[in-house]
């Protein structure tokens, strides 16, 4: 059998940036007539926010999107330019800093509007804000009921020269379940709080609600403004919406590690902690030096799938902090053979989906867990001045 040639390191997460470019392209010609923004919270879902908003400004996302303030002005201090908005506010938090720094803000309740207007007031210049409601997500934004009373103070903000409200927005909580009735009551509850606020003089530069789901399915839910998160990294948002290759998307992220232990054990041999697994013949085992200290989900364990020596193997017995073990079947592989647990899956690997299905969890949450410890190596890196690319390159 051919082996594997050996990868340097213990464990390296490679980030394909053309295939982000590639994917964004292809969210853009799904929503041909709304702008797009990169939504780049979590650090990139654990791709590396800065590299990756990056490749999707070049591929022509014209918004930049992040939960918490904190990620938006890292963004900014990088020399993130145009336009970035930062949605998961608390009391206290910088709000003069994002004005200062020309970021877009979102709010949700009167107590939000009171601070935000307050450091316009210190910063000596408006902010922008995009008012959220919540039509049905149940998490943040502002509810029906209490609507009118936010838009009219807005609209006294904006008045005063403290706001400026350019955005109505709000989030759907079933877009992933294509036919769900909760889709078409949010679109129909969004449309009739846009429709008052803008009733009552807003007058706003984007109404926005598409996720990713909504803009792979939803054509009627893309207003000005479609939110591309998990989609942009070419991971599915869900099984119901179509594989990443139905729906024109390559995964951009791929997670390995190099085998750091082959041995021969006996019969009725115990692995890792509990002896979950035992073998049930003289055989071979290969440790894999990755674990949930890393992101990989214990609730994998005897379940997570791993390309080693070109077949799929199983971690073996339960995934310890810093290791799982594979059962080799008696294979005799050199150590440092690579070790594939996810990518895109055209070299026969497992993907992001794979992981999520043995550790009964969704595939966002396996991209983003991978831990700092694994460096991130970025392939297609735009060469200094933006000619060309680098597809060996490493930053």
């Amino acid at each position: 059998m051919t082996q594997t040639p050996p990868q340097p390191g213990r464990a390296r997460a490679e980030i394909d940036l053309n295939a982000l470019r590639a994917n964004v392209r292809a969210l853009r010609a799904r929503a041909p007539r709304s702008a797009l923004m990169a939504v780049v919270k979590s650090d990139g879902y654990g791709h590396g926010a800065l590299p990756c908003a990056r490749a999707a400004i070049e591929a022509g996302a014209t918004w930049v999107g992040t939960a918490t303030p904190q990620e938006a002005l890292a963004l900014r201090s990088a020399g993130i330019g145009g336009r970035i908005m930062c949605w998961l506010w608390t009391p206290g938090d910088p709000w003069r800093e994002a004005i200062e720094a020309d970021l877009d803000v979102s709010v949700s309740g009167m107590w939000a509007l009171a601070e935000v207007t307050a450091a316009a007031r210190e910063a000596g210049r408006p902010a922008r804000i995009h008012l959220k409601a919540d039509t049905g997500l149940g998490r943040n934004g502002c509810q029906p009921a209490d609507w009118p009373e936010l838009v009219a103070a807005s609209l006294a903000a904006e008045a005063a020269g403290t706001v400026r409200t350019v955005g109505l927005w709000s989030h759907l909580a079933c877009a992933d379940e294509p036919g769900h009735p909760s889709v078409t009551a949010q679109l129909e509850t969004f449309r009739r709080m846009v429709g008052y606020a803008e009733g009552e003089g807003v007058r706003p530069e984007v109404r926005h609600l598409a996720n990713s789901p909504a803009t792979l399915t939803l054509p009627e839910a893309h207003f000005d403004l479609v939110r591309t998160g998990i989609a942009m990294y070419g991971v599915s948002p869900a099984p119901e919406v179509g594989t990443s290759a139905a729906l024109g998307l390559r995964p951009v992220m791929t997670f390995s590690a190099s085998v750091a232990l082959v041995k021969h054990v006996p019969a009725g041999h115990g692995v890792s902690y509990g002896h979950r697994f035992v073998t049930d013949r003289e055989t071979t085992l290969g440790l894999v030096p990755v674990g949930y200290g890393d992101g990989v989900p214990r609730h994998a364990s005897g379940r997570g799938p791993v390309l080693v020596g070109g077949a799929w193997r199983r971690a073996a017995g339960r995934i310890a902090m810093d290791q799982f073990v594979v059962d080799l079947g008696g294979e005799k592989l050199q150590e440092g053979a690579e070790a594939v647990l996810f990518g895109p899956g055209d070299r026969g690997e497992p993907t992001a989906e794979d992981w999520a299905e043995a550790a009964d969890t969704i595939a966002y949450e396996i991209v983003t867990r991978i831990g700092a410890r694994v460096p991130r190596v970025y392939r297609g890196v735009h060469a200094p001045g933006g000619a060309g690319t680098d597809p060996g390159g490493d930053a």
